[in-house]
């Protein structure tokens, strides 16, 4: 394989409808990524987008400090390179953290506490209408593709929409990798926890994926107007593994070029504890004895929450050892 399958949204809603679901499940099973275009989100958007990110990041160091995220029990706002950890390893990054604008919330499960408010920089206003209006559209896109996802189960459009809501977990970074970093980890070898993640990037490259069952590693090359899509381990456990989380990496751009990018994490409410797709017959045999409750103390059976909660003391344990211990 030399690329990453190219798929239109806009077969979805069209009279391919049956053939775009069928190409739309085999990307998601034999590959667990793929690139989407026909997307609906308006170019103007975008480059707002990409203008303010590159601002931000050229911000002298104190203003960009001014939000780290340190100064926050939710883990949102600025990360210094390699603060957050993959693998035990510093990723070479920095990165502004997102989540909804939401007060925050008291429960009993300590996963409760990741809900709140995120931290924007005094030094320039413009990034959160940027950052928020784009996060709006990726949501819209994200719940199209998990609804056409679960058409091409054989489940109805909305059989995921129970466990999405005002209140979902939703999760957005705003990410530069500087050239000639330390090391080559970008961001280490790892598979996202979500559902779906959604990812524009640059046209430098760096993203890598190791397609199941392949010991090489492929370039996720840009494509125009084109947005990375990838399956997390929640989705799969939902789909009984017959849709596929992939493990993929960032490596470090050359000394000279920056990368950057945003990315889309779509996850659903804390508290929802995700059941298993009846497949049918067909898909059922396809996907054989992969079964979910082989270990009942996976805690991605758990309440998502859970699952998020470890994630995010794991990769910053600076937050976690100030807010959490």
């Amino acid at each position: 394989m030399s690329g990453l399958p190219v798929l239109d949204l806009r077969r979805f809603r069209s009279a391919d409808r049956d053939a775009f679901l069928d190409d739309l499940r085999r990307a998601a099973r034999e590959v667990g990524f793929f690139t989407v275009v026909g997307h609906g989100i308006a170019p103007e958007l975008t480059t707002r987008l990409d203008e303010e990110v590159r601002r931000f990041f050229a911000l002298p160091l104190d203003d960009r400090l001014a939000i780290e995220n340190t100064a926050s029990p939710h883990f949102r706002g600025y990360s210094r390179v390699g603060t957050e950890r993959t693998g035990g390893a510093a990723d070479q990054r920095e990165q502004i953290d997102v989540g909804p604008e939401r007060a925050p919330v008291e429960g009993e499960a300590r996963y409760w506490g990741l809900v709140g408010p995120n931290q924007w920089p005094p030094a320039q206003p413009a990034l959160r209408d940027a950052v928020l209006a784009w996060q709006d559209e990726a949501l819209r896109v994200s719940q199209e593709i998990l609804r056409a996802l679960a058409a091409s189960l054989g489940q109805p459009e909305d059989h995921f929409d129970r466990w999405f809501d005002e209140e979902s977990h939703l999760h957005l970074k705003v990410l530069h990798y500087p050239g000639g970093a330390a090391t080559a980890q970008g961001v280490g070898a790892h598979k996202d926890y979500g559902f779906l993640a959604l990812l524009r990037q640059d046209d430098v490259g760096g993203l890598e994926v190791q397609v199941p069952g392949a010991d090489d590693w492929i370039g996720a090359a840009p494509v125009p107007d084109g947005y990375v899509v990838n399956i997390g381990e929640m989705l799969e456990v939902a789909t009984r593994g017959h849709l596929t989380a992939t493990r993929h990496r960032v490596v470090s751009p050359a000394a000279g070029v920056d990368r950057y990018s945003v990315a889309f994490f779509l996850g659903p409410r804390l508290d929802a504890v995700v059941e298993p797709v009846d497949l049918p017959p067909e898909l059922a045999a396809e996907t054989g004895d992969w079964d979910p409750n082989d270990d009942p103390d996976n805690p991605l059976l758990a309440a998502y929450g859970e699952n998020a909660l470890v994630g995010w003391l794991r990769s910053h344990p600076t937050v976690a050892a100030r807010h959490w211990s």
